[in-house]
């Protein structure tokens, strides 16, 4: 595909992009596929598979009392726990408001080595990285942002979401589907939203303006982007998914440069 090659104009020392289909054929690619990178906040994608894997084993339930008083694992999840950005004080009463949240997930992680006795780590390799034979993806630090992968591990992790196997069908579902509709919130990097849309763990695009992935995904793109400059999305309606990672911190370059490329790249799909 030749809007992969944009990637090479970028201001970024390496670079490296892939697209695949839903039945999980490789359209293409470009850059070093095995060069590891920083992950930042597509770790959230990473680590939410591993939450819902301890849903379907019994860990803890959605509704399972987790954070702030009055917040569950979905609250935690879904950005709705009233979590500040990255301390643990409360902003607003759960549910009430889209409040992206990395002190969230580290707190779902330590409740899940609570359920599990496990560390977080451990479990996120057993449930997710080993199965998927993701052997050079490593979780660093936290589990908001603390992950490195590299473009291969990455393009068995899309596939994974576009042809589940660690997860039933409805969890999935669930998952990248919107929950806590109609919340008003900052989308980090792209301003508030009047309805800022998450699944469980995974942002959903719905109609949100600005926005990262292309003005010509489908509102059923789900995903995430990371401030190491990584972004990951699904969308379902092109029966594709988008890996694309750099070691270019995300800033204007990227608010500039991404929503065009992910055009090219849907361009290219209707095309087929």
């Amino acid at each position: 595909m030749k809007s992969l090659l944009t990637i090479d104009s970028w201001p970024s020392t390496h670079a490296a992009a892939a697209v695949l289909s839903a039945d999980g054929t490789v359209l293409g690619t470009h850059g070093d596929p095995h060069h590891r990178y920083a992950l930042a906040s597509v770790t959230k994608l990473l680590s939410s598979y591993a939450f819902l894997v301890a849903l379907e084993e019994g860990a803890f339930e959605l509704d399972t009392p987790a954070g702030p008083e009055g917040s569950t694992v979905k609250h935690l999840l879904a950005h709705t726990s009233g979590y500040d950005f990255a301390e643990r004080t409360v902003r607003f009463a759960p549910g009430q408001r889209r409040l992206y949240s990395n002190a969230g997930f580290e707190v779902l992680a330590e409740s899940l080595e609570a359920a599990t006795e496990m560390r977080f780590g451990d479990y996120l390799s057993e449930a997710v990285l080993q199965p998927l034979g993701m052997d050079s993806t490593s979780l660093d630090g936290s589990a908001a942002a603390g992950a490195t992968s590299t473009l291969h591990d990455l393009l068995s992790f899309a596939n994974e979401l576009q042809n589940p196997t660690l997860l039933d069908v409805q969890t999935h579902s669930q998952a990248t589907h919107v929950v806590f509709p109609d919340l008003a919130g900052i989308l980090p990097g792209y301003g508030r939203q009047k309805n800022n849309t998450w699944g469980l763990g995974f942002e959903i695009r719905s109609e949100k303006s600005p926005h990262w992935t292309g003005l010509q995904n489908s509102p059923q793109t789900y995903g995430h982007f990371g401030q190491a400059g990584t972004f990951l999305w699904v969308d379902p309606a092109l029966e594709a998914a988008c890996v694309t990672l750099t070691d270019q911190p995300f800033g204007p370059w990227a608010v500039e440069a991404w929503t065009p490329f992910n055009d090219q790249v849907v361009s290219e799909l209707k095309a087929r």
